[in-house]
């Protein structure tokens, strides 16, 4: 089959790959010069496929609720004047109950565990490397009420098959002595899987589209989407920019195929209603900061999440990336406003104040090289992403992971490989969109 694939972050060029493996002939369209140059660029590098709660959980609406007047509350809902934002939280408040919790739960950990496996796969037969540590992933707590309720999330992890354990703050900074100086005042324990891992996602995501093109795929980078040509409920053409060379002079470019996938995050959303296919997914706007290591010898192995003010630390080479907040607040994607500089600077404090001196912080007036980045997550009520067949004929979507795009990629484009194959149910457990 020739097949189209819009988007080339982890999760389209995932798709792509997996598609060529099985023989597809694959054309992938992105409107960025290179592979992951947006919301696979800076993420917390986790794979974490035991750290997949939904945000949507029953004490959730009086948490957001109070976090709503707050500049650096971790989840931040800005009101807008935007019929789908309110769509997107009545439904979110919807899936705030246990019931649909355990549901949300179960299908993600579903997903991420087959995720991690098509991961592993993948790096054997490529040979990627993308600053990959495998020691899995810590929380550490500074409160012990937050601790007792990450114990009563462990035991419903555990329930799934999924290794998470709760650590005494001895145990936790024996894992991970790199926090032992503040730690030791602050920690009260925390969690630990051996299973996880992490990655710089678009180091892999670059090098896997790299493969892509070995294998014969074509590359129309640099085109943007114009639109999608649907007649009598099936897709005739995907119609995107004329690039250097191509006739301009119509700015217009037509490519057909037996299948579109539409893999644009964020953007998905505003795609799919052009031809009629409405799904709730909206941007929730994330932050990192990555920061160069002074001392390597005291900088963490393993990827930390902070419990008190939601970011994660990873180590990537020689730099550390610090990621966390989410602010829903429609497609802004700019770091020049009061509260995106207030809430970099949250990421830059909490570095200074966990690992003194560890990371050079300094502003670039200062000397330093500071790279603060914000993306937007596709996000879904459920967390749960839609991967599968739309009701046009010959589209398909692959969107709406979420904080969980690095974790799910891998294994998001296997399985839509396999549906486009003809596979009827490739992931036990989880529900495709389309699926009868």
């Amino acid at each position: 089959m020739k097949v189209i694939v819009l988007g080339a972050g982890i999760i389209g060029v995932s798709t792509a790959w997996h598609l060529l493996e099985r023989g597809h002939e694959v054309t992938l369209v992105d409107r960025q010069p290179d592979a992951a140059l947006e919301t696979s660029a800076g993420n917390a590098g986790q794979i974490s496929v035991s750290y997949c709660e939904p945000w949507a959980y029953k004490g959730a609406p009086l948490q957001i609720l109070k976090w709503m007047f707050r500049k650096e509350a971790p989840l931040l809902f800005r009101p807008q004047a935007d019929w789908q934002q309110w769509r997107w939280g009545l439904a979110f408040l919807g899936q705030c109950n246990d019931k649909a919790f355990a549901r949300n739960v179960a299908q993600l950990v579903a997903l991420g565990a087959y995720s991690h496996e098509a991961l592993r796969d993948v790096v054997s037969m490529t040979g990627i490397e993308y600053d990959r540590i495998e020691r899995g992933i810590a929380h550490y707590f500074t409160s012990r009420k937050s601790l007792d309720e990450a114990a009563q999330a462990v035991e419903l992890m555990r329930a799934h098959g999924v290794q998470r354990q709760v650590l005494t703050r001895d145990e936790l900074l024996a894992i991970e002595p790199a926090f032992r100086g503040w730690g030791e005042q602050h920690i009260v324990g925390g969690t630990y899987t051996a299973s996880d891992e992490s990655g710089d996602a678009r180091s892999f995501t670059q090098a896997l589209a790299r493969h892509c093109a070995r294998l014969g795929a074509r590359m129309l980078f640099g085109r943007t989407v114009h639109g999608i040509e649907v007649e009598g409920n099936e897709v005739k053409a995907v119609h995107v920019s004329a690039g250097s060379g191509e006739d301009s002079a119509s700015n217009d470019v037509s490519l057909q195929a037996d299948a579109v996938v539409v893999a644009c995050g964020s953007y998905s959303a505003p795609l799919l209603r052009s031809v009629g296919v409405d799904l709730p997914i909206y941007p929730g706007k994330g932050y990192s900061a990555t920061f160069r290591i002074l001392q390597p010898e005291a900088a963490p192995w393993i990827s930390t999440i902070d419990d008190e003010v939601q970011c994660a630390m990873t180590r990537m080479g020689s730099h550390l990336r610090v990621a966390g907040t989410i602010e829903l607040a429609g497609f802004d994607t700019s770091l020049d406003t009061p509260l995106a500089r207030a809430r970099c600077d949250l990421l830059k404090r909490r570095v200074e104040e966990v690992l003194p001196g560890v990371c050079d912080t300094r502003s670039e007036a200062e000397g330093g090289e500071p790279h603060y980045w914000t993306g937007l997550r596709p996000a879904t009520p459920t967390n749960i992403p839609f991967i599968g067949q739309t009701r046009v004929s010959k589209l398909w979507v692959n969107a709406g992971h979420g904080t969980l795009g690095w974790t799910h990629g891998a294994g998001s484009g296997k399985a839509i490989a396999a549906l486009i194959s003809g596979d009827r149910q490739p992931i036990e457990g989880f529900g495709f969109l389309g699926a009868a």
